[in-house]
């Protein structure tokens, strides 16, 4: 930190915006690394105050050492959180977050299911203090969401929500059966760091560009211009939109930051891929198998496939009690893909 602020001194540092910019997201994330070591040290301290007073077997003395109890509680939990954030150690982990969410097949049921997601994911954020902001939005007329990209900024939103990379499957009695019978459906969640502009470069004659107009809300605007966005990346099929945005240009940038974002992913995957061939290793199937399953009836649990984490406490969940999946999977990843639990 003391590093980073002497840069502050270099006159040259906010004459150029792209530099102060860097500067002030690296001081900002150092000043949040150092935050909950600060408050444990007070912590401690304080304890350590607490403790010294209980030395006899006085009322005022009992009450210290309950306090004291407490205050190393509370830093027993605080030092679990900080040892889960050593487990962030990939090259994106304290990026932003992009993510995109996707219907199954089963009609209403399915996309109603991907709306449900959708808002359990912004219940988590708020309660993180993460800024979400919503790139995309395709609701349908009758029910439900047919997709939806939003971008998540926060510390390690990336190195977090990339537990949530895969297909959530959801058992449920339907409320769109009138005979009251049980449903199955899916949605897919997909997650990528947001990367520079500089990290990977595309070539402007791979893209297909089409412009139509926003159907979301935004009164007698989206009825009169083609503002939103639709980019198709020829080399890879890959489609992004945006009409969040009331300008067309502001859309199209939009959608190119989640276009880069999707193909630097592409480009790891394929050399993980590589590098997995090399030793032998069997690809992870993503698609078709999944990795976490929300059951509401006949009885209500959440369970993670991959660590092995359940959860009785389903509406908690959907409303944004994700921390338990996100901090097993973590640890999970850590130990190499190992269960967690038998």
């Amino acid at each position: 930190m003391q590093e980073v602020e002497a840069g502050a001194s270099d006159p040259g540092l906010w004459e150029d915006s792209n530099r102060a910019s860097n500067f002030l997201k690296k001081q900002g994330e150092l000043r949040e690394q150092l935050r909950p070591l600060q408050e444990l040290e007070k912590k401690i301290e304080e304890a350590e105050v607490y403790l010294e007073l209980a030395d006899e077997k006085t009322v005022e003395e009992r009450e210290a050492l309950k306090e004291s109890d407490a205050l190393l509680r509370d830093i027993k939990k605080q030092l679990d959180k900080m040892e889960l954030e050593t487990l962030l150690g990939g090259k994106y982990d304290y990026n932003d977050a992009i993510i995109s969410l996707h219907p199954g097949a089963g009609g209403l049921e399915s996309q109603d299911w991907a709306e449900m997601l959708l808002r359990m994911y912004n219940r988590w954020c708020e309660q993180k203090g993460y800024e979400v902001e919503l790139v995309d939005l395709l609701g349908d007329d009758e029910a439900g969401i047919k997709s939806a990209t939003l971008i998540i900024r926060g510390h390690a939103a990336y190195g977090y929500l990339q537990a949530e990379k895969g297909v959530h499957r959801l058992i449920r009695i339907s409320p769109y059966d009138t005979s009251k019978r049980r449903h199955t459906s899916f949605a897919s969640v997909d997650v990528v760091p947001e990367v520079e502009e500089e990290e990977y470069e595309i070539n402007e004659d791979d893209l297909k560009v089409d412009t139509f107009r926003a159907s979301g809300a935004g009164g007698q605007h989206v009825n009169k211009t083609d503002s939103a966005v639709r980019i198709t990346h020829l080399p890879t099929a890959l489609i992004v939109t945006c009409q969040n945005e009331r300008s067309q240009h502001n859309n199209r940038q939009q959608a190119m930051r989640v276009l880069q974002a999707k193909l630097a992913e592409i480009a790891r995957q394929e050399q993980a891929d590589e590098i997995d061939a090399e030793r032998g290793q069997q690809r992870e199937i993503a698609w078709g198998s999944q990795i976490r399953t929300y059951t509401f009836h006949p009885f209500t649990l959440v369970k993670d496939h991959r660590t092995g984490v359940e959860v009785g406490q389903v509406d908690a969940v959907m409303n944004g009690m994700l921390d338990p999946f996100i901090d097993a999977y973590l640890r999970w990843k850590a130990r190499g893909k190992t269960p967690l639990t038998k």
